[in-house]
């Protein structure tokens, strides 16, 4: 035994070549050499992933300039037909874009630090659990966000279950969920062309299933990585935390490559365009109770954008193909590309005119000057085409009614109001009904920006019982001009006449 150790020392212990070192030396800077090189392939790996998981943090924001959907318009005359509401908003002071960017990239920054913390709430909720206990993702008329301020959470109301459930938690990041290409390859059948929704210069939207049986809309946008770098940041800016029943939910994205996609709820019941002007009408009869829902969601929607978050967002491109619909007529506002962000600081930002023609408010067309009080003018122009069931311009149509707007001022003008309705209605509106939705045009349509009321107004003007009632239209200390001044006039006449079915008084 110890003659077989000896010689075993005796060989470990005889020099080598290489530098004279003794075997043992040799044999032992070999091991350590082996366990290092395993050490630094772990931490090379660990040091991958990591970078792999904070990838979202990281892609570019660079400034690109906005290159679609520009348009001119037209001025509209000076002569304002809608009533000034009582609460106008101070005169605004224009902020450059810039800054309006930078808050975009800060909120985008935002979005990457909170991982785990910041997971859809609603993934983790079924349908019998209270909104509190799902955090700020109720989905009630109030609306949630992860950085808005409520005016009145609802204390009462109960959430559905989370379109995300039954998928794999690791790949929740911040609000939402983080898509891989593969995961959104799989849903949409390799991006079919069966399966697209629509199309247009952001991309194509096409309609998928998730492993776990939920349906949604993908957006996938053009592989122009800088503008679709920016529609990206932008739609994730607006709505990625906010929760309301009239905006179409945000579910997650896919940020791979040069691939950036948007992945949403899929609403199946067409959009508003559809119902009014297209292939919806084999589906049935769009009635006047089914526009003004539709009309009521929306401004529901926009005046939690206006006036219940902060920033508030400022859609910039509301028409009506961006309102989906659902089986109950609910609105659903989508399409948030052009949208902007604006500061409690600011009244106003400068930017380039983008939007549909027909539908962009006069100011900011001539100008670049952008508030909210340009939704409201959109918006005026949707419930205009909702009741009279003519495109904002129809160039197939006499010059004089060309433009919708100025066609309808010169109807109710002349007291031919009841010919504006749409003649594929059905059952026509009642006159109260109809005169109460041309006032509520009327007044957001005023060329005058800070005549237009607050789309919170317009809520309540559209969900009242009776409204205006003549005491209030007696109290106003601004007088009714032009077509308005006719609406009430021929107001006053029928109750004259004791036409009680169609009276627009009170």
């Amino acid at each position: 035994m110890s003659s077989s150790g000896g010689s075993l020392n005796a060989v470990l212990s005889q020099k080598t070549s290489f530098l004279g070192l003794r075997l043992w030396v040799v044999i032992g800077l070999c091991v350590g050499s082996f366990i290092i090189s395993i050490l630094l392939i772990l931490s090379i790996w660990v040091a991958s992933r990591k970078k792999s998981r904070t990838t979202l943090e990281k892609f570019p924001l660079s400034q690109i300039p906005s290159v679609s959907k520009e348009i001119k318009v037209d001025r509209v005359g000076a002569h304002s037909l809608a009533q000034n509401f009582q609460d106008r908003e101070g005169v605004s002071y224009p902020s450059h874009e810039k800054s309006s960017d930078k808050n975009s990239e800060k909120m985008l920054v935002h979005l990457g630090m909170s991982k785990s913390s910041d997971v859809d709430n609603l993934s983790q909720c079924s349908s019998m659990y209270h909104h509190d206990r799902c955090g700020s993702s109720h989905s009630g008329d109030e609306g949630s966000s992860g950085n808005g301020n409520l005016h009145k959470p609802a204390s009462y109301e109960f959430v559905t279950a989370s379109p995300l459930i039954g998928l794999p938690e690791f790949s929740q990041l911040g609000w939402g969920h983080w898509f891989t290409l593969r995961d959104l390859e799989y849903a949409t059948n390799r991006f079919s062309k069966d399966n697209v929704l629509g199309e247009g210069g952001y991309g194509v939207v096409y309609k998928g299933k998730l492993i776990n049986g939920t349906e949604v809309a993908v957006k996938k946008l053009l592989n122009n990585l800088g503008q679709a770098e920016k529609e990206f940041r932008v739609e994730v800016e607006a709505i990625g935390h906010v929760r309301h029943k009239n905006l179409v939910r945000l579910l997650g994205y896919c940020v791979e490559g040069i691939h950036r996609m948007l992945v949403y709820e899929y609403v199946n019941n067409g959009n508003l365009e559809q119902w009014l002007h297209g292939a919806m009408h084999q589906h049935g009869s769009f009635t006047w109770e089914a526009r003004m829902k539709v009309i009521l969601g929306t401004a529901k929607a926009l005046a939690y954008l206006h006036e219940a978050i902060e920033p508030k967002v400022v859609h910039r491109d509301i028409k009506s193909s961006n309102i989906l619909i659902d089986d109950e007529f609910n609105a659903k506002v989508s399409d948030f590309g052009l949208a902007k962000l604006l500061g409690s600081g600011k009244s106003h930002i400068t930017t380039r005119v983008m939007g549909t023609f027909g539908y962009v408010a006069p100011e900011y067309a001539n100008t670049g000057l952008l508030n909210e009080k340009s939704d409201v003018y959109s918006f005026g122009v949707l419930l205009l085409e909702a009741v009279t069931g003519r495109d904002p311009v129809d160039y197939g149509r006499p010059v004089n009614e060309v433009n919708l707007v100025e066609w309808l001022k010169v109807m109710v003008g002349s007291r031919r109001a009841e010919e504006v309705v749409d003649p594929k209605l059905d059952a026509k509106p009642t006159i109260r009904a109809l005169k109460r939705a041309l006032l509520i045009a009327l007044r957001c349509v005023d060329p005058d920006s800070d005549k237009r009321p607050k789309m919170g107004q317009v809520v309540r003007m559209l969900d009242a019982d009776d409204y205006p009632s003549r005491a209030d239209r007696r109290n106003r200390r601004s007088h009714t001009t032009g077509s308005m001044e006719s609406l009430d006039m021929e107001s006053k006449a029928e109750a004259s006449d004791g036409q009680g079915s169609g009276r627009f008084q009170s």
